[in-house]
């Protein structure tokens, strides 16, 4: 699409619009001067016109299962729903039988991806989260494993007094191929002292996520917005990431997070707008100049937004999910999950071509990944 450079002198973007045109790196200067813009279609259409230039009308999702092995937490975050102590009401923790029963209800559906996460349990030992992968693996030795975020590594390098290396590596035996890109919120330190000093600070995070990487190991990177915090300190976070992807070429997919306001201690807060959160996915994509894909996480947006944010610089939408727990107990109010041909018919009411990828962000070839027989 040839936009009218007009357009954005009159907006005072000349010289964004120019290195955006130009394949130039955004500075934070220029970031703070899209969110001070009024014009939401000026700021989608840099986004949209980025997205194209890298994926045409490509639109990915996965078939994925999600499992949330635990929700009780040593770190009390504010912002979180999710996360109990141990024996207060709604606290759960599944045994790996458990998970097993979960993994093997859906075995007869073609699933590429399982995502596992959880809060960081005081007790559980750090055989459980072995056995856990093992098991998965097991019963989907075709599917890959996505799992623990890097504040769960840390805490279970710090149960088990080693490194926080020798941890993935130990994991990566078991079967463990990437970690989700959740647990970093924002990496300002004034934002984590307010609501949540007890958890691995940025710095921790983006040091962990880099070891993963010289491991081979990729993964995602989040950024949970509209609480707290300033749009300088969303922009640091965000060039925090791209600096890490400058060193490692690790990340493969960004996810921002609007923060659901439901059964939290944060107070004051309102639920952010459909604007604000076209605008931050479209900066995102703007600024990331580095990450290949922006996904728009239906659960966190609903469905409608995220069909939007399609042509604001988002070129992934997700998967089947199948059972979400972190977001709906903080308010989302998204389906759970969502079957291989409502995603399809979503990015094509959009204008976009569906195609399935795996974890990776590789297409699959075939319609569907084989899943393996029950015995």
């Amino acid at each position: 699409m040839k936009m009218d450079s007009r357009w954005y002198d009159a907006l005072g973007l000349a010289s964004v619009f120019d290195k955006v045109q130009a394949g130039e790196r955004l500075s934070l200067d220029d970031g703070e001067h899209l969110f001070a813009c009024p014009d939401i279609n000026a700021i989608g259409a840099l986004a949209h016109d980025v997205r194209q230039r890298r994926h045409g009308d490509r639109t990915t999702y996965v078939m994925n299962q999600h499992i949330n092995y635990s929700n009780i937490c040593v770190n009390g975050c504010r912002f979180c729903a999710f996360g109990r102590r141990q024996g207060e009401p709604q606290a759960f923790q599944l045994s790996v039988n458990e998970i097993k029963e979960k993994i093997r209800e859906k075995l007869d559906q073609p699933l590429s991806e399982i995502h596992i996460v959880g809060g960081c349990h005081p007790d559980l030992p750090f055989s459980y989260y072995e056995e856990l992968l093992r098991t998965v693996k097991e019963l989907r030795p075709a599917a890959t494993i996505k799992a623990f975020t890097a504040v769960e590594i840390a805490h279970f390098a710090n149960q088990l007094r080693c490194t926080t290396r020798e941890v993935l590596v130990r994991l990566r035996a078991a079967g463990l191929e990437m970690l989700p890109g959740g647990g970093a919120e924002i990496f300002s330190p004034r934002v984590r002292r307010l609501l949540c000093p007890e958890k691995l600070n940025g710095e921790g995070w983006l040091r962990v996520c880099g070891e993963a990487h010289e491991l081979g190991i990729k993964t995602n990177a989040t950024m949970l917005y509209g609480h707290v915090e300033s749009i300088r300190e969303r922009l640091d976070h965000l060039d925090a990431l791209r600096r890490l992807q400058d060193q490692t070429g690790g990340v493969v997919c960004f996810i921002p997070l609007p923060f659901q306001t439901a059964n939290t201690q944060v107070e004051g807060v309102h639920p952010s707008t459909g604007v604000d959160d076209l605008k931050t996915i479209a900066i995102s994509r703007l600024m990331l100049d580095n990450v290949p894909h922006i996904k728009a996480y239906w659960i966190m947006l609903t469905v409608k937004l995220a069909q939007v944010a399609l042509h604001f610089g988002a070129d992934d939408l997700d998967g089947t999910v199948i059972e979400e727990k972190i977001g709906h107990m903080a308010g989302a109010q998204s389906d759970q999950c969502l079957s291989r041909t409502e995603l399809e018919r979503i990015i094509r009411e959009a204008g976009f071509d569906p195609v399935e990828r795996n974890c990776l962000f590789q297409p699959l070839t075939n319609t569907s990944v084989s899943a393996p027989h029950s015995n």
